[in-house]
Protein backbone atom coordinates (compact mmCIF):
# COMPACT_ATOMS: atom_id res chain seq x y z
CA UNK A 1 0.00 0.00 0.00
CA UNK A 2 1.32 3.18 -0.84
CA UNK A 3 -0.93 5.93 -0.56
CA UNK A 4 -2.66 7.26 2.46
CA UNK A 5 -6.06 7.78 0.55
CA UNK A 6 -5.78 3.56 -0.02
CA UNK A 7 -5.03 2.98 3.55
CA UNK A 8 -8.15 4.89 4.46
CA UNK A 9 -10.14 3.49 2.28
CA UNK A 10 -9.03 -0.14 3.24
CA UNK A 11 -10.18 1.45 6.75
CA UNK A 12 -13.48 2.32 5.62
CA UNK A 13 -14.53 -0.30 4.35
CA UNK A 14 -13.50 -2.58 7.28
CA UNK A 15 -14.34 -0.21 10.13
CA UNK A 16 -17.60 -1.83 11.11
CA UNK A 17 -16.12 -5.22 10.95
CA UNK A 18 -13.38 -4.02 12.93
CA UNK A 19 -16.04 -3.04 15.44
CA UNK A 20 -17.65 -5.56 16.11
CA UNK A 21 -14.49 -7.54 16.31
CA UNK A 22 -13.16 -5.33 18.83
CA UNK A 23 -16.51 -4.93 20.86
CA UNK A 24 -16.72 -8.28 22.67
CA UNK A 25 -13.23 -7.93 23.89
CA UNK A 26 -13.07 -4.49 25.55
CA UNK A 27 -17.19 -5.29 26.59
CA UNK A 28 -18.44 -1.58 25.01
CA UNK A 29 -19.28 -0.52 21.20
CA UNK A 30 -18.07 2.60 22.21
CA UNK A 31 -14.40 1.76 23.51
CA UNK A 32 -14.53 -0.98 20.55
CA UNK A 33 -14.86 2.35 18.28
CA UNK A 34 -11.37 4.29 20.23
CA UNK A 35 -9.79 1.17 19.29
CA UNK A 36 -10.49 0.57 15.95
CA UNK A 37 -9.37 4.62 15.25
CA UNK A 38 -6.45 4.05 17.46
CA UNK A 39 -5.79 1.01 15.46
CA UNK A 40 -5.88 3.02 11.85
CA UNK A 41 -3.53 5.92 13.41
CA UNK A 42 -0.50 2.76 14.15
CA UNK A 43 -1.76 1.04 11.01
CA UNK A 44 -0.66 4.44 8.51
CA UNK A 45 2.22 5.19 10.62
CA UNK A 46 3.70 1.43 10.19
CA UNK A 47 2.79 1.07 6.90
CA UNK A 48 4.40 4.51 5.81
CA UNK A 49 7.97 2.73 6.30
CA UNK A 50 7.66 -0.45 5.80
CA UNK A 51 6.10 -3.23 3.09
CA UNK A 52 2.26 -4.96 4.27
CA UNK A 53 1.77 -8.20 2.50
CA UNK A 54 -1.96 -8.51 4.03
CA UNK A 55 -2.95 -4.72 4.85
CA UNK A 56 -6.55 -6.15 6.41
CA UNK A 57 -5.16 -9.14 8.41
CA UNK A 58 -2.34 -6.98 9.88
CA UNK A 59 -5.27 -3.98 10.72
CA UNK A 60 -7.23 -6.82 12.74
CA UNK A 61 -3.67 -7.57 14.48
CA UNK A 62 -3.51 -4.30 15.66
CA UNK A 63 -7.11 -4.29 16.86
CA UNK A 64 -7.05 -7.48 18.73
CA UNK A 65 -3.88 -6.33 20.16
CA UNK A 66 -4.89 -2.85 21.32
CA UNK A 67 -7.89 -4.04 22.98
CA UNK A 68 -6.31 -7.23 24.88
CA UNK A 69 -4.01 -4.14 26.06
CA UNK A 70 -7.19 -1.95 27.00
CA UNK A 71 -8.59 -4.93 28.95
CA UNK A 72 -5.46 -5.07 30.70
CA UNK A 73 -4.43 -1.98 31.51
CA UNK A 74 -8.33 -1.31 32.42
CA UNK A 75 -7.79 -4.83 35.04
CA UNK A 76 -5.06 -3.36 36.66
CA UNK A 77 -6.31 -0.10 37.08
CA UNK A 78 -9.61 -0.25 38.69
CA UNK A 79 -11.20 -3.34 40.71
CA UNK A 80 -14.68 -2.04 41.89
CA UNK A 81 -15.46 -5.40 44.21
CA UNK A 82 -12.41 -5.32 46.51
CA UNK A 83 -11.67 -2.91 49.51
CA UNK A 84 -8.89 -1.22 50.61
CA UNK A 85 -7.63 -4.10 52.11
CA UNK A 86 -7.37 -6.02 49.26
CA UNK A 87 -9.89 -8.74 49.71
CA UNK A 88 -13.31 -9.33 47.89
CA UNK A 89 -16.31 -8.55 50.02
CA UNK A 90 -18.72 -11.46 50.74
CA UNK A 91 -21.99 -11.25 51.65
CA UNK A 92 -22.69 -13.00 54.65
CA UNK A 93 -24.52 -16.34 54.24
CA UNK A 94 -26.59 -16.00 57.74
CA UNK A 95 -29.81 -14.39 58.09
CA UNK A 96 -30.64 -10.70 59.66
CA UNK A 97 -31.46 -11.01 63.44
CA UNK A 98 -35.23 -9.13 62.24
CA UNK A 99 -34.88 -11.79 59.23
CA UNK A 100 -34.61 -14.81 61.62
CA UNK A 101 -37.11 -13.57 63.26
CA UNK A 102 -39.48 -13.22 60.44
CA UNK A 103 -38.78 -16.96 59.03
CA UNK A 104 -39.46 -18.09 62.77
CA UNK A 105 -42.93 -16.19 63.36
CA UNK A 106 -44.01 -18.01 59.41
CA UNK A 107 -42.75 -21.43 60.72
CA UNK A 108 -44.37 -21.33 63.66
CA UNK A 109 -47.75 -20.30 61.96
CA UNK A 110 -46.93 -23.19 58.69
CA UNK A 111 -46.85 -25.43 61.50
CA UNK A 112 -50.28 -24.07 63.43
CA UNK A 113 -51.87 -24.26 59.25
CA UNK A 114 -50.34 -28.18 58.92
CA UNK A 115 -51.90 -28.98 62.78
CA UNK A 116 -55.33 -27.90 61.90
CA UNK A 117 -55.18 -30.33 59.11
CA UNK A 118 -57.19 -33.96 58.93
CA UNK A 119 -54.28 -36.30 59.32
CA UNK A 120 -54.77 -37.90 55.67
CA UNK A 121 -54.67 -34.51 54.31
CA UNK A 122 -51.37 -33.40 56.80
CA UNK A 123 -49.63 -36.48 55.74
CA UNK A 124 -50.25 -36.38 52.48
CA UNK A 125 -48.53 -33.23 51.73
CA UNK A 126 -45.42 -33.57 54.46
CA UNK A 127 -44.98 -36.58 52.46
CA UNK A 128 -45.19 -34.75 49.07
CA UNK A 129 -43.49 -31.38 49.87
CA UNK A 130 -40.85 -32.42 53.33
CA UNK A 131 -39.86 -35.91 51.52
CA UNK A 132 -40.71 -35.53 47.91
CA UNK A 133 -42.71 -38.50 47.39
CA UNK A 134 -44.58 -38.80 43.94
CA UNK A 135 -48.41 -38.46 43.60
CA UNK A 136 -48.42 -42.23 43.16
CA UNK A 137 -46.14 -42.88 46.20
CA UNK A 138 -48.63 -40.94 48.18
CA UNK A 139 -51.94 -42.75 47.02
CA UNK A 140 -50.44 -46.43 47.19
CA UNK A 141 -49.14 -45.41 50.65
CA UNK A 142 -52.80 -43.86 51.79
CA UNK A 143 -54.65 -46.44 50.15
CA UNK A 144 -56.63 -43.94 47.39
CA UNK A 145 -56.42 -42.84 44.05
CA UNK A 146 -53.67 -40.76 42.16
CA UNK A 147 -56.77 -37.98 41.77
CA UNK A 148 -57.24 -38.19 45.24
CA UNK A 149 -53.67 -37.50 46.81
CA UNK A 150 -53.24 -34.52 44.37
CA UNK A 151 -57.05 -33.15 45.86
CA UNK A 152 -54.95 -33.81 49.30
CA UNK A 153 -51.72 -31.80 48.49
CA UNK A 154 -53.58 -29.31 46.91
CA UNK A 155 -56.32 -28.80 49.83
CA UNK A 156 -53.53 -28.60 51.94
CA UNK A 157 -51.13 -26.88 50.31
CA UNK A 158 -54.21 -23.59 49.78
CA UNK A 159 -54.68 -23.95 53.41
CA UNK A 160 -51.46 -23.31 54.72
CA UNK A 161 -50.72 -20.45 51.72
CA UNK A 162 -53.78 -18.56 53.35
CA UNK A 163 -52.92 -19.11 56.70
CA UNK A 164 -49.73 -17.67 55.84
CA UNK A 165 -51.43 -14.49 54.24
CA UNK A 166 -53.34 -14.07 57.83
CA UNK A 167 -51.54 -11.26 59.60
CA UNK A 168 -53.97 -11.81 62.40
Amino acid sequence: MRHDSEKLALYITHRPALINYAAPIVGCRSRAEDVVQEAYLRFVQVTRDERVLQPVAYLYRIVRNLAVDWVRRLGSEVRPDVDSAGTNPIAADTPTPEEEVLYRDELRRLAEALAELPETTRIAFQMHRFDGCTLQAIAGRLGISVAGAHRLVRDALAHCARRLDDTD
